[in-house]
């Protein structure tokens, strides 16, 4: 009997050993590389993808959901059919197909193209995703939706609040470049891992909403949802006005980072899109959660990078000391303020020759920013999504 006692005891304390070590191990498994190490545009560790096997799938399907599910068998990645199958079966998302094929037959021109619809899963496969941003309708023109939102196709030119997100860009990383060509073609972005997700995928030709509350908004939303849940390690959610910021609700912003903004359409891009800082912001988080290689280059002119050289910051700089005697020259005003939020825009309000408002970006928890306003007034943009903004994803006209 005390034999056997004693191997108990040694069985059970060589499990408690191990178990130890496992955790020692699994606490310093996959250690964030160092700064530099990783390669340009790596994508962050994904989760293992899920074991899939396409053709029995579509063995369990009847005549009918074959037929209707022909796009999403030979067009949606792997990758993200894996996740949706259940969801292409159910009832709601049938009649949609149902719906869309009443609209072939009857002639309709329907936007983008149906071999398109579902390009944001090929281009961003699920493990690839790094950021999501989420747009509305696609646009309704010729030559224009291609099934990446806020992306043209050339000779497209960037619609206005693709162009008013170069303009954000440029205030992000001074290298950045529009396309040449007044280009907007979005694909690099996608191929790095910046999912562009619709909220509708169709739309009818010249006719903006005509294909919303037909059910695409419940499959995109659980698209949103398994990145959310899946995506372990976190991504970046960039929700830009009202119908957009209520795609997010559900996402854990303690696992994930979620960017909110007024919408980048000119009727409401003024009211704080410029200034939101959320391409610099997403990649300070993803740098932090992922390294430096997990990082998105926003370049789109090919053989450019934004991450070539950061920033220095302007003259002084913002290392936590204020500078004597800047503050009554020039209009200079500088004023030091202490960071309460993680990201995000504080509003800073320094009396020098009447109110001058600043507008910096905060990237740490407190400490103290020094803020530098080189005009004698600054332009107040208050962070936030705001009523009436003009949602749609509207580009010019262009005829075939």
């Amino acid at each position: 009997m005390s034999t056997l006692k004693r191997k108990a005891a040694a069985a059970a304390g060589a499990e408690a050993k191990k178990a130890k070590q496992s955790n020692i191990a699994s606490f310093f498994s996959a250690p964030k590389p160092a700064a530099g190490s990783a390669s340009k545009g790596a994508a962050p560790a994904s989760e293992p993808a899920p074991k899939f096997d396409k053709a029995k799938w579509v063995a369990t399907l009847t005549p009918e959901q074959k037929q209707l599910l022909k796009l999403e068998i030979d067009t949606l990645h792997e990758s993200w059919l894996s996740l949706l199958k259940d969801e292409l079966v159910t009832k709601e998302f049938l009649e949609l197909k149902k719906f869309l094929d009443r609209e072939a037959a009857a002639g309709k021109k329907i936007f983008p193209p149906r071999e398109d619809i579902y390009s944001w899963s090929r281009h961003t496969p699920f493990s690839a995703v790094k950021v999501v941003i989420l747009g509305q309708d696609p646009y309704h023109n010729h030559n224009q939706a291609h099934g990446l939102a806020f992306s043209v196709r050339p000779p497209t030119p960037a619609p206005p609040s693709l162009k008013n997100m170069y303009t954000c860009l440029k205030t992000d990383y001074p290298l950045f470049s529009p396309p040449p060509a007044k280009g907007g073609l979005l694909t690099p972005w996608a191929e790095r891992g910046v999912l562009m997700l619709n909220t509708c995928l169709t739309v009818r030709a010249h006719e903006a909403n005509s294909h919303s509350n037909r059910g695409w908004e419940r499959f995109t939303q659980r698209a949103i949802d398994l990145v959310a849940a899946k995506r372990a390690r976190g991504v970046v959610f960039m929700a830009w006005g009202t119908p957009a910021g209520k795609r997010v609700l559900r996402v854990d912003a303690k696992r994930h980072l979620v960017l909110k903004s007024v919408h980048p359409s000119p009727l409401s891009a003024s009211r704080g899109f410029f200034t939101c800082g959320h391409f610099r912001l997403a990649n300070e988080w993803l740098a932090e959660r992922y390294g430096e290689g997990g990082r998105v280059d926003w370049a789109l002119v090919e053989g450019g990078s934004v991450l070539g050289e950061e920033k220095k910051g302007e003259e002084g700089g913002v290392d936590g000391e204020k500078e004597e005697g800047k503050g009554e020259k020039a209009g200079v005003v500088e004023a030091v303020i202490k960071a309460s939020v993680v990201g995000g825009n504080t509003i800073v309000k320094e009396k020098e020759a009447g109110v001058v408002e600043a507008v910096i970006k905060a990237s740490v928890v407190g400490g103290n920013t020094i803020v530098k306003e080189k005009e004698a007034v600054a332009v107040v943009e208050k962070n936030g999504a705001g009523e009436g903004e003009g949602d749609e994803n509207v580009a010019p006209r262009v005829e075939a």
